[in-house]
């Protein structure tokens, strides 16, 4: 057989000889099987990984840094004192001072205590006892801390044998590598753990100190790992795992409140989650539970549910036990109301007797987000800047009736009238004295207006007095064209129509402060009543700020995972002021936004 060497002459390193040796061997295998079975042996991915470890090692040892002398604070005192007392040159007077220095003498000693020891691993011995006929073992140990070893373990229901249940990304026993989920346990520090619960295992462990031994048998796994891309996801809900009573451990969980930005790590358990929050430079994981998993019970709870409810005797119960913890599981107004100033309105909004008119340009199933609008749990997020002459974001402020919506819009457009803009909106009324189409209104006869109604061309519109007012999708547009600032007040049950990649809206809720609070800032003010033609206006009655408030919490609980940011309008211009510092870090900051408007 030809001798193998490598193109620079050398001798090959093992890793380089297996690779070669297929080819080699060819040749000579006298039958197809032969051939087939060196193919197969010599392809092996185990075997190549052997070899590259046994190459990175030779290398490790070739390479690897060793001192000179391991004791040069001896040396360098011996010197000293060999030239002290004598007549030596300016030169070595320098030296001697530099040689006395504690800075120089410190930095010596540590040379020699790091060239002294030795940082090579030390593997634990092979037990003696081991047996030939059992099953291939792995001999683990990791060093304990204040960090959480990042994995659970449970009691197979058939075979009793203690399992690796869950390895948490990012946790010490993941960043290891050793530990892999179905890893049977076999001894802990030496101690057997055929005959024990997990209980007992977790007391072990709490009670071990310093390096932990484990012994057990490696799971079969598959060779090709598929790696899960990043995935991040805004919560649309309020969670600690300490109030969960179906989680796993609760120790284990990550806690979370709505609006925060959360990065999912895996999503292996069909259940139960793993993530943590964006931007935490804690490497390590927490539980939370899954969107089907949290869509279903959220379901289950609400009163409206049509699924059947739930039983405790229904759910199969968990034996999934944390390393760090042992836990008892359970199982689981007005129309257009306001201003007359040209090119400015209020958004159809309709007074409590009329809101049985008020009408939506869609039905729910066309909203993307309809499935979900009544289960907030998780939202897909990318990060999103607007681009030199891109549109704006459109901005929609929501709140109950009487909350300043209107003056809110009304400061915004005089404090810089050619970056905000409102819509103008559309009517069937005939146009009066004074008025000039696409001024005040669009002005629009009663049979086109139904034929837009038809066609979904409305965000809202509703009837007053036998005519059509309504705001529609293209005077948004118009406004957006312009490079402007739309400005939208709509009912929050229009929200997820308008959030679409087209608009990406910033949802501003506006709340009112406690019914005290707003007897006391209120009193003067007035609450327009009339309809279009003829306003009028009257003082706010405990009726209304009751009202306010309620309205205010009813559209928070059911709307409130589409808010952006919500601000309390206690002091309309420190709210005014809130308002532009938020809108101008929307045009300027990047944003977390649904991942479908990036993606097309």
């Amino acid at each position: 057989m030809p001798a193998l060497t490598t193109a620079v002459g050398h001798e090959p390193g093992l890793y380089e000889l297996l690779a070669a040796l297929p080819s080699k061997l060819k040749p000579h295998a006298s039958h197809p099987e032969e051939s087939t079975f060196l193919q197969g042996m010599f392809g092996e991915k185990s075997l190549h990984s052997l070899f590259m470890i046994h190459n990175r090692l030779q290398n490790y040892e070739e390479r690897k840094p060793t001192p000179v002398l391991n004791n040069a604070a001896s040396l360098c005192s011996e010197l000293s004192e060999e030239l002290k007392g004598q007549s030596v040159p300016k030169e070595v007077n320098e030296l001697l001072k530099l040689l006395a220095k504690p800075h120089l003498k410190s930095l010596l000693s540590v040379h020699d205590i790091v060239a002294q020891k030795n940082y090579d691993p030390e593997l634990p011995p092979m037990p003696e006892d081991l047996n030939d006929d059992e099953d291939s073992v792995k001999i683990i140990r990791l060093v304990k801390n204040k960090e959480p070893l990042g994995a659970t373990i449970k009691q197979d229901d058939l075979t009793g044998a203690i399992l690796v249940a869950r390895i948490m990304k990012g946790g010490a026993a993941d960043r290891s590598g050793l530990i892999h989920v179905g890893d049977e346990l076999k001894e802990v520090n030496g101690i057997p753990v055929d005959d024990k619960k997990p209980e007992e295992i977790i007391r072990i462990l709490a009670q071990s100190q310093g390096a932990i031994t484990f012994k057990v048998i490696p799971a079969v796994k598959e060779d090709v790992l598929i790696k899960e891309p990043k995935m991040f996801v805004k919560a649309l809900f309020d969670y600690d795992p300490k109030d969960d009573k179906a989680i796993p451990c609760k120790e284990a969980g990550l806690a979370f409140k709505k609006g925060s930005i959360l990065q999912i790590m895996s999503q292996d358990d069909a259940t139960w989650w793993q993530a943590k929050h964006e931007g935490d430079a804690n490497p390590r994981a927490g539980l939370i539970p899954s969107k089907q998993f949290q869509e279903r019970r959220l379901a289950l709870r609400s009163p409206a549910a049509i699924l059947p409810p739930i039983h405790r005797s229904s759910i199969r119960r968990s034996n999934d036990v944390p390393v760090e913890c042992v836990e008892e599981i359970e199982e689981d107004a007005d129309f257009f109301s306001g201003s007359r100033g040209v090119g400015f309105r209020r958004s159809f909004r309709l007074s409590r007797k009329d809101k049985k008119t008020n009408k939506s340009m869609y039905e729910c199933k066309k909203s993307e987000m309809y499935d979900t609008a009544d289960v907030p749990t998780y939202e897909e997020v990318t990060k999103y800047q607007r681009q030199g002459r891109a549109r704006h974001r459109l901005v929609i402020l929501v709140g109950p009736t009487g909350v300043g919506l209107n003056e809110l819009k009304r400061k915004l457009l005089i404090s810089d009238p050619q970056h905000f803009s409102v819509t103008i909106p559309h009517t069937s009324r005939p146009k009066k004295n004074l008025e000039n189409d696409g001024v005040e209104y669009h002005f629009i006869s009663k049979q086109l207006f139904e034929t837009d109604i038809h066609n979904n061309k409305f965000i809202e519109f509703g009837e007053y007095k036998g005519n059509y007012y309504g705001t529609s999708l293209d005077s948004i547009r118009s406004v957006l064209s312009k490079n402007k600032v739309c400005l939208l007040d709509v009912q929050p049950h229009t929200l997820k129509h308008l959030r679409t990649a087209e608009f990406k809206p910033f949802v501003v809720f506006v709340k009112p402060p406690t019914v005290e609070r707003l007897r006391e800032t209120r009193t003067t003010a007035k609450v327009i009543s009339g309809k279009d033609d003829k306003g009028s206006a009257k003082s706010f009655t405990e009726e209304d700020f009751e009202e306010m408030v309620a309205t205010a919490q009813t559209m928070e609980n059911q709307y409130g995972h589409l808010f952006e940011k919500v601000i309390i309008n206690d002091n309309l211009s420190e709210a005014f002021g809130e308002l532009r510092v938020a809108l101008k870090k929307v045009e300027m900051d990047t944003q977390w936004v649904p991942v479908s408007w990036t993606h097309t």
